[in-house]
């Protein structure tokens, strides 16, 4: 027990003293733990001899269920919700269509039977979620017509599809009679039904008085993530599934001081991917890797080339996006942790294939990170997907929510009235304060000599209000009202008591002035005034 306790303890330390270096390499930092854990293997530098795939199936199947949860404890479905639908085909008809084209292509060009060519498809048909959000988070990549919340909920819940496939293609392997379609609907029925009503029971608990403190909130909230998983495998559906459904109810619900738990499994998860990353360098045999580096760069290819942007075209054509965001959607599909763990289960599962399941699905891995993911930010960047006045973190669900200072930005442009302006001739209020600047990708903290320059982003922060009691939100969906249609703000008869405080127009948030032209599918947002109370 000393020797696995003291391997694990000095990896969370080497991490730890490397964060801020990592976070400055134009590579994403999780290949690096894949790296420390090759160092440390049989052809590394320790030469530690270990090839247990049971327990770095354990260890990773476990953590995958923190990465899952928090995943969707960490989806902001209000945000998403312009892009749910796309994003829901994806990472179900998507992940299918993936792992049909894959097996296509491994039967035909690489010669391989038809069922062995089924489960590599399946094996490596979802995205990793937990690359891409390290990747967005830490290159800062904001993407425009809402395609990081796209990616985020696309890889967030497209492993339960793959993890289905992959244990059908194992049991026709192993020459089980499987009655597939009754299979998936078992496993996503259960999975939905069982990861929602144990997530509004957790939130109910949570709510209560029967959990006083914040440690015993963090402490239950543990035991809902992993029985919201194992309480789902029990009954025969998918755990991944549940779990992943659980964390979206709950952390789209208002709890008392999420920004704790936010804070905790925040840690866990980081955790939890380090560990994962460096378990399968730590398994993995170098030596091994140049009998599948042919196959291995054949399916990279034509994965990244031809089968993704295929099945992202077609399944994303009805929506009527941009070029631009389907490469985008098709470059940001990312191999990742969860198909080597469910390599290793097929491994353990003793199906004879022609190739070594686990060294074929990690190559294709470690050159899905390095290439797609050290070049995503320059994708981004060519095809104009970089979205300079938003934040990468209002796709995620954040703690500020629990604090009564709200933050606001204005972008200035060049007729602003407040460019050449100093902060201190602005008088503003002392409520409200200029947190930061960002100008030319830079953030600046400013004092009242700061002169603003157009194409400035200000931050600024003041105290939120909430009194549902003095004003009502209201929504106006304009379809032929001919009050409304074409003509501007200003043009239209206002009580003294209403206004129209933004507009959904598609994806995109429109602050309104007063000539700002309403058009045909535009939503309202209206806010009236209590005034008698």
């Amino acid at each position: 027990m000393n020797g696995p306790l003291l391997l694990v303890g000095c990896v969370i330390f080497i991490c730890i003293l490397l964060n801020n270096f990592l976070e400055k390499l134009p590579v994403p930092s999780l290949l690096i733990f894949i790296g420390i854990g090759m160092l440390f293997g049989e052809n590394g530098i320790l030469r530690i001899q270990f090839n247990d795939y049971e327990t770095v199936n354990t260890v990773c199947s476990v953590c995958l269920i923190f990465i899952m949860f928090y995943g969707g404890f960490e989806t902001n479905i209000k945000v998403a919700r312009p892009v749910l639908a796309p994003s829901i085909i994806l990472s179900t008809l998507g992940v299918a269509g993936t792992a049909g084209g894959v097996a296509l292509f491994a039967h035909f060009a690489l010669s391989l039977p038809c069922l062995e060519s089924f489960l590599i498809g399946s094996v490596i048909s979802s995205t990793d979620a937990a690359s891409v959000f390290n990747i967005l988070r830490s290159k800062n990549l904001a993407l425009k017509y809402h395609t990081d919340s796209l990616l985020e909920v696309e890889s967030g819940s497209n492993d339960p599809m793959s993890y289905m496939l992959t244990a059908v293609a194992v049991a026709l392997l192993g020459g089980e009679s499987v009655n597939v379609p009754f299979l998936l609907a078992k496993q996503i029925g259960i999975g939905i039904i069982s990861g929602i009503v144990i997530g509004i029971i957790a939130v109910k608990l949570l709510r209560s008085r029967l959990l006083p403190t914040q440690q015993s909130h963090t402490v239950f909230l543990l035991a809902v993530m992993i029985l919201s998983y194992a309480v789902t495998s029990c009954l025969e559906g998918n755990g991944y599934l549940g779990v992943y459904l659980c964390g979206i109810w709950i952390g789209n619900a208002k709890l008392p001081r999420k920004n704790y738990l936010i804070h905790f499994f925040d840690v866990l998860t980081d955790i939890a991917q380090v560990q994962i990353f460096f378990l399968l360098g730590l398994l993995v045999t170098p030596a091994e890797l140049p009998a599948v580096i042919i196959p291995a760069t054949l399916l990279m290819l034509i994965l990244t080339v031809v089968i993704r942007p295929a099945v992202t075209s077609v399944l994303m054509a009805p929506f009527r996006p941009k070029i631009s965001q389907i490469f985008m959607v098709s470059w940001a599909g990312l191999r990742g942790a969860a198909s080597i763990v469910f390599a290793i289960g097929a491994v353990l599962a003793n199906v004879n294939i022609t190739y070594n399941l686990y060294n074929l699905v990690f190559c294709i891995v470690i050159m899905s990170i390095s290439i797609q993911g050290t070049l995503l930010p320059y994708a981004a960047k060519k095809l104009s997907m970089i979205d300079t006045s938003a934040d990468i973190n209002h796709t995620f669900n954040d703690y500020q929510e629990d604090s009564d200072i709200s933050f606001i930005r204005i972008n200035l442009n060049k007729t602003h009235s407040w460019c050449g302006q100093t902060l201190e001739q602005l008088a503003l209020p002392s409520e409200l304060t200029v947190s930061m600047i960002i100008r030319d990708d830079k953030a600046l903290v400013p004092t009242g000599q700061t002169v603003l320059n157009p194409g400035d982003l200000l931050v600024l922060a003041a105290r939120s209000f909430d009194d549902r009691r003095h004003f009502i939100l209201s929504e106006i969906v304009v379809e032929n009202q001919k009050q409304y249609l074409n003509k501007t703000l200003s043009q239209i008869p206002q009580m003294h008591s209403t206004r129209v405080m933004l507009i959904k127009r598609g994806m995109d948030t429109i602050i309104p002035s007063g000539q700002t032209k309403i058009k045909k599918g535009d939503t309202l947002v209206t806010i009236k005034i209590n005034a008698g109370q």
